[in-house]
């Protein structure tokens, strides 16, 4: 049963400006972010990220969603030319475009749940056109549980098929427009692989050489691994190979890919779960290449970013981000580390051009970090000047009263900067 809760999110949006000093002439940070608690909603909240204003780190403003936090997951991961902003609770399906056009009164502008028969997107990347390509994990309907509907007043427990369950899952790539829109789709699935898990974890557009480059990989624990990658042609989306990415012996670097990023030299660089950076090259040829170029220790590495020919990863079992320098991409150089708070497991990286700073968000502390980072010598240091009411370095997000009305503390995942 389709379940129409979009027009109750548009008209249920609530927002204050909270900072009179604030102009819309400002420099800001968006951070998705959703009740610790899973009882209030996801929101979005404006930040202060001019470096020259006198409430820098200061919140500014914020805007309900509409949807109830399961799991607050992913924006896009740079502020897109119009404004329009994809954010996603993953858990949950629903996903919402934020509009950002003025920073100090957002709201949304679209909502949509499943599309184009996928469910459960991931990520969401542009097209030279301005929409969006993004990942869904399955096909139909994925069990996380359950799932809430209202009718009536009455809330209602709805079953969803457990499509994880069955050998040789697969999902799909859909392209949206910023109302939400599905205007073309594809399946992951590919015949010669029937029993691979083949679940598009993210993507990576390659407008360039007409491709799409697909990682492979579940957000449910409980699901095997992944280990594929797919390349697909960008121009009618048809699926031109499906590849295991390198697996040395002795080594877990290549277990479940996940974020696609493309290097200084052309080649694609991915994080995986595992904390190995897999390059692929040869993306245009029948049979492209993967090689294992560099192991993190530990597991559960996060969202990467690429700045030049360095290449920033969050690294839990550290409590901190590595820089490596990838001139020479067969061959990366680790240059720089900084350490976070050791109650902090830094997961999301987003990198701000205009100020030369890195925002960091992670787990086991409510807590945005705001990193400087030097693009002559790829270091990085805590931004000290980017600091909580208490002196404490980054944005609190812990029990604090938000301006949209609600109370309560939460957690960040999705962070991006105003243009």
């Amino acid at each position: 049963m389709k379940r129409h809760w979009a027009g109750v999110l548009l008209a249920g949006l609530s927002v204050v400006s909270a900072v009179a000093w604030a102009g819309e002439s400002g420099h800001y940070l968006f951070a998705w972010a959703g009740d610790t608690a899973h009882r209030g909603e996801d929101f979005v909240a404006v930040i202060d990220a001019d470096p020259d204003s006198p409430g820098y780190g200061k919140l500014i403003a914020s805007a309900a969603s509409g949807i109830r936090t399961h799991q607050v997951h992913h924006t896009e991961y740079w502020m897109p030319d119009g404004g329009l902003l994809f954010a996603n609770d993953h858990m949950s399906g629903k996903t919402v475009v934020i509009d950002l056009r003025d920073p100090l009164h957002p709201h949304v502008h679209a909502a949509f749940g499943d599309l184009g028969g996928f469910s459960h997107p991931h990520s969401f990347l542009r097209l030279p056109n301005g929409h969006v390509l993004a990942s869904f994990q399955a096909e139909g309907r994925m069990e996380h549980g359950s799932d809430e509907t209202t009718e009536g007043g009455a809330t209602k427990v709805m079953p969803m098929t457990d499509v994880a369950a069955r050998p040789g899952v697969h999902g799909g790539l859909v392209e949206i427009d910023d109302e939400g829109r599905a205007l073309r789709s594809v399946s992951t699935a590919d015949p010669s692989r029937p029993g691979d898990l083949l679940m598009a974890y993210s993507l990576l557009p390659l407008p360039d050489i007409d491709r799409v480059f697909v990682t492979n990989s579940s957000m449910r624990d409980q699901d095997r691994a992944g280990h594929t990658y797919q390349i697909f042609r960008l121009s009618d989306l048809k699926r031109l190979s499906t590849n295991d990415f390198d697996a040395p012996p002795g080594r877990y670097g290549e277990i479940n890919p996940e974020e696609a990023r493309r290097g200084p030299d052309g080649a694609v660089y991915v994080q995986t779960t595992g904390c190995g950076i897999e390059r692929v090259t040869d993306l245009e040829s029948k049979h492209p290449r993967s090689k294992l170029v560099w192991q993190f220790p530990g597991s559960f590495c996060g969202v990467p970013t690429i700045v030049a020919h360095y290449l920033i990863q969050s690294v839990p079992l550290l409590h901190g981000i590595v820089v490596l320098d990838i001139k020479d991409g067969a061959k990366p150089v680790e240059i720089a580390r900084v350490v976070l708070d050791g109650a902090f497991w830094p997961h999301w990286t987003g990198y701000d051009a205009k100020t030369s700073r890195l925002a960091v968000t992670g787990y086991d502390e409510d807590r945005l970090y705001m990193l400087t980072f030097n693009l002559q010598t790829g270091a990085l240091a805590v931004d000290l000047s980017f600091h909580d009411d208490k002196g404490n370095p980054g944005f609190d997000f812990d029990n604090r009263t938000w301006p949209h009305g609600w109370t309560g503390a939460a957690i960040a995942h999705g962070v991006v900067f105003s243009r």
